[in-house]
This record gives C-alpha cells, sequence and structure tokens, in this order.
C-alpha cells in the first residue's frame, strides 16, 4: 500500500473518530421535542469528505459508528445506528459529489445546499417509519404516546403531521443550517494544510 494511501486511511480514522468524539456533546432542544438532541458529528464528515471524496466519507461515517457501537452500544436493535448511517450519507453525499465536478465555492455551497435538502427529506422518513416504530416496539409504546410526550414540550404537535411540521422539519433544518455554516467557515483552513500532510 502506497503511503499517501496509508495516509488517506489515517485521516479517515481520525475524522471518524473526531465525529464519534462530537456525539457526545449534545445539545438537548427540548422546545422541539424531549428526543432532539443535537450534535456536530456530521461536520467531520462532510469536511472529511470534501478532502478525501465519497469512499472517504462513508469510512469516516462507518468508523463513527464502529465506534458508537464499541463504546457505547445499541438500544434501538441497531436502528438509531441505521437511520444515523442513512442521514449521515443524505447529508455528506450529495455535497460532497457535486463538489467533485464543481470545485468552486459555488460548488461547494450549492451541494451543501443539496445535501441539506436530501437529509431533511430523508429524516422524516427515517423518523416516520424507521427509528419510532422501532421504539415502539421496543418500549410497547404507540404514536398517541409519542405525540403525548412531544406534546408535553411542544404544545403545538397535537398528531402525526404536527410532529413532522413542528418538530422533526425544524430540528434537521436548523442542525443542518449550523453544519453547514461552521463547514463553509472552516473548510478551507483545515484542508490546505491537510492536503498538505496527505499529498507530501
Amino acid at each position: 500500500m502506497k503511503r499517501g494511501e496509508v495516509r488517506r486511511l489515517t485521516l479517515a480514522a481520525l475524522m471518524g473518530a473526531v465525529a464519534f468524539v462530537l456525539q457526545y456533546f449534545s445539545l438537548s432542544i427540548p422546545f422541539l421535542s424531549p428526543f432532539a438532541n443535537l450534535d456536530l458529528s456530521a461536520l467531520p464528515e462532510l469536511i472529511g469528505g470534501f478532502i478525501l471524496g465519497p469512499v472517504g466519507a462513508v469510512m469516516i461515517i462507518a468508523v463513527k459508528l464502529v465506534l458508537i457501537l464499541i463504546f457505547k452500544g445499541t438500544s434501538s436493535m441497531y436502528t438509531g445506528e441505521i437511520q444515523n448511517f442513512l442521514l449521515s450519507c443524505a447529508y455528506v453525499l450529495p455535497a460532497v459529489l457535486y463538489y467533485r465536478k464543481h470545485r468552486t465555492k459555488n460548488g461547494a455551497l450549492i451541494g451543501i445546499l443539496i445535501s441539506s435538502v436530501a437529509s431533511v427529506v430523508v429524516a422524516v422518513f427515517t423518523n416516520l417509519y424507521l427509528i419510532f416504530p422501532a421504539y415502539m416496539v421496543l418500549y410497547g409504546m404507540n404514536w398517541d404516546s409519542i405525540v403525548a410526550a412531544c406534546s408535553a414540550v411542544n404544545p403545538w404537535i397535537k398528531d402525526l403531521p404536527t410532529f413532522v411540521v413542528f418538530s422533526v422539519l425544524p430540528f434537521n433544518i436548523v442542525s443542518r443550517a449550523i453544519t453547514s455554516v461552521l463547514t463553509i467557515l472552516l473548510y478551507k483552513r483545515i484542508s490546505v494544510p491537510v492536503k498538505k500532510m496527505i499529498l507530501d
């Protein structure tokens, strides 16, 4: 294996480890729902993806999830981890793939915008058809109990549609907006020395 490839693999592993650590520094947003926790783990995934490409991005996401399973385990019969993988890929890969063909600042901005929209759409479907159904099976809950728990902290939530509109959508939009802005601000500062490290 060439030295450059070893460095790329090492960088992917380091970025994955950083993403794993950032998951521990999550911020609860209880006024949206009791399940809303914001973290910045997508930041190294997106920056690393811009540097390493789509394969490197998936490797970073995979390293993060493997570390989560090793050190934290799963409490959702792996559905939470599957959702995490799907959302991470939906957010990172469209931006990385678009940026590979349009390697300009505007290309990065458009790619991030496409990714943000894609990940929000995926978040709605995974919440409705994967993660919450799994919780209901695991904890003997139903949609009425989920809505009631959310309504207790967010009175605008009355049923499933309002749960999506006033919890799932705003949480994911805010989460992606914060990560996107930080990526735009930090990417050049991080990518220049990292690329030199890989290429030298």
